[in-house]
């Protein structure tokens, strides 16, 4: 009898491949008290220096009423800071502080030093290719898919 669905199940293979990959860098986000959410914050604020909450929303996959919480936590605790946009005082802004900026700088030497483990050990060619493939499905919402068919 053939299967009612023929193709894996990518979303959950993609999940499982995630959880797989973060073991590895788990020990290091527990030994620093940051949590997985708070980790792509900081690294999303890394790279694009000052964002707004709906922007750190769409980048990290974090929910609103979340990011709400889990930014009030990160401000508490000295990793970022908010401030106003000139000309709109409802929006605001989020940077990683002074302190942010040391912690991430002192975690990214342990992150990058598990990421060239990984590489030895799988090959980086693997890694070149795995992050190839994650990007091309991430383009997959820009480009044009055909609908199934509802009946």
């Amino acid at each position: 009898m053939q299967p009612p669905i023929r193709y894996p199940n990518m979303p959950q293979l993609l999940l499982k491949a995630r959880d797989s990959l973060l073991q590895h860098f788990r020990p290091i986000l527990n030994h620093y008290g940051v949590t997985e959410q708070q980790w792509r914050i900081m690294r999303a604020l890394n790279e694009w220096q000052m964002l707004e909450p709906r922007e750190l929303c769409d980048i990290c996959q974090i929910s609103s009423p979340s990011m709400s919480g889990i930014l009030a936590r990160m401000e508490e605790t000295g990793w970022l800071a908010r401030s106003k946009f000139e000309g709109d005082q409802r929006r605001r802004k989020v940077h990683l502080s002074v302190a942010g900026s040391e912690l991430l700088v002192e975690m990214g030497r342990l992150i990058d030093l598990q990421y060239e483990n990984l590489e030895a050990a799988y090959g980086k060619q693997v890694f070149e290719d795995m992050r190839l493939a994650l990007e091309a499905f991430v383009a997959l919402d820009t480009l044009p898919v055909a609908p199934a068919i509802l009946r």
